[in-house]
């Protein structure tokens, strides 16, 4: 353990901290950025009240005050805050790169952050802030004063960033409308976080814009996920994230957890390039893109004729990523008023195979799929898919939903699968072998689908499905929402 008593000095770019014994001083510099303006006396003071008042809500017990600093002859010439000294070997960060189990505390900063968030003051002027058009402008602000820095991949960022803020205007009214948006830390980082034995402390919450302090609660605990990952710890960053969810109630897509870490990652890009320090710039620029890219929401159209196994290379995809899954034979019979097991075997075209039902269905799947698709809901769409009209419609609904659009026909030979259909016993679908056969004559070819040899394990099928589903990879695709903590 080092002697956290000794005495020292240190400095950032706009304060210096003293160091003695058991109590540390920080004095802000008279100075003025783009973001503050310390020039007079009177504007530090009440920088220095203004920073013990809002980070007593997460530590009160290490935020002591604010003092006068007198010269020789008595005179109040600058304010200091003084706190009480952490030892920097209990920093959050400190411990993640000695790998010491860190799970309790996290889970405690966790639940912490969830408690404030659940009380913190809200406003109309709040939730502006927090909202999409806000986000929107962080972002430009962020990628317009790092162009000159040529980061690399910055033009995918930007491309990504917009497609999913102009798809997601659902999602972004709805956590507004959830008070999800809160006056919150607004800079947590692992560096800030003290593991003592009575509990973690939060410190140096942003106190000198209370804008950048308005946010999304998960926005706020996705700062510290994003710096654990960058720690090389994508576990505790999972782990920490699922946490807060279970104590804050929220219910956020996978996709919404990437772009607030995104967002995070690239800020800090940012400041690496204001720093001038390149290669910090570019793994948080190289983090940021991972996680757009696994935030990306996608329409999937899982098609093929009768007996080829698309329902259940769809569940077993859904299963995979976490996805919702829409059955076109589930929606068919719903539509007419069956159970999903009740048979309605009928010939090719009848019953309530005909061309009216046929089209309410497919309308009801891409109605469903268009809603969870504004709510940042990746969704996997079961159905035949042999009609070019219907799968045009899908393609404008994805366009509609600045969505990606990922097409997957599954393929066997004629025999194998008018085996599986002789086979079937029960299930939603009512396709047998001169259904399979009809479908097959009118079956219009399906120009830029990814083929899938279904004749092979699923594992195998799924896989292929994934590359072309993720073709970046999707190692860092956090696949479940997590489960709920119980009333």
């Amino acid at each position: 353990m080092s002697d956290s008593r000794a005495a020292m000095v240190a400095e950032t770019h706009i304060a210096t901290v003293f160091f003695t014994g058991d109590r540390a001083y920080k004095l802000k510099k008279p100075v003025r950025t783009g973001f503050l303006d310390f020039t007079t006396i009177e504007a530090r003071e009440r920088a220095c009240r203004r920073e013990v008042e809002l980070n007593r809500r997460f530590s009160p017990d290490v935020y002591l005050g604010v003092y006068d600093v007198r010269d020789e002859e008595g005179t109040v010439c600058d304010h200091l805050v003084a706190m009480r000294r952490m030892d920097p070997e209990s920093r959050l960060s400190a411990l993640v790169r000695m790998g010491e189990p860190v799970g309790g505390p996290l889970r405690e900063v966790a639940r912490r952050l969830a408690a404030w968030h659940a009380g913190a003051p809200r406003s109309p002027e709040i939730s502006q802030e927090g909202g999409r058009d806000a986000l929107r402008r962080r972002w430009s602000d962020n990628l317009s004063e790092t162009v000159a820095y040529g980061l690399p991949g910055a033009e995918e960022i930007e491309h990504l960033v917009l497609r999913f803020l102009d798809g997601r205007g659902p999602l972004f009214a709805r956590r507004i409308a959830d008070d999800r948006i809160v006056d919150g830390h607004g800079d947590l980082i692992a560096d800030d976080v003290f593991c003592l034995p009575d509990g973690p402390r939060i410190l140096d919450c942003l106190e000198f814009d209370d804008r950048l302090r308005y946010l999304d609660g998960l926005d706020d605990a996705a700062f510290l996920a994003m710096d654990l990952e960058r720690l090389r710890a994508p576990a505790l960053a999972r782990d920490f994230l699922d946490r807060y969810a279970e104590f804050s109630g929220d219910p956020a897509p996978a996709s919404l957890r990437h772009h607030y870490i995104a967002y995070r990652a690239f800020v800090r890009a940012k400041v690496g390039c204001l720093s001038d320090r390149p290669a910090v710039a570019r793994e948080y620029t190289e983090l940021a893109l991972r996680h757009l890219r696994a935030g990306s929401v996608a329409l999937v159209l899982v098609g093929g004729l009768p007996g080829t196994g698309k329902s259940t290379l769809a569940g077993a995809l859904g299963d995979r990523l976490g996805w919702s899954v829409l059955s076109s034979d589930r929606t068919r019979k719903e539509l007419s008023g069956l159970a999903a097991e009740q048979s309605a075997r009928a010939p090719f075209g009848q019953g309530i195979y005909d061309a009216r039902t046929t089209k309410e269905t497919y309308a009801r799947l891409l109605d469903r799929a268009g809603k969870l698709l504004g709510m940042g809901e990746s969704v996997i769409l079961d159905a035949s898919w042999t009609d070019a009209v219907f799968r045009d419609e899908a393609a404008a609904l994805a366009g509609r939903t600045h969505t990606d659009l990922v097409a997957l026909e599954c393929r066997v030979p004629a025999e194998v699968a008018a085996a599986r259909l002789r086979a079937r016993r029960g299930g939603p679908s009512d396709a047998d072998v001169r259904v399979a056969e009809a479908m097959a004559a009118e079956a219009v070819p399906w120009s830029g689908a990814t083929a899938v040899d279904t004749g092979r394990p699923v594992d195998a099928c799924v896989e292929e499905a994934l590359r072309a589903v993720r073709p970046h990879g999707h190692a860092h695709h956090w696949p479940r929402r997590p489960q709920m903590a119980p009333d």
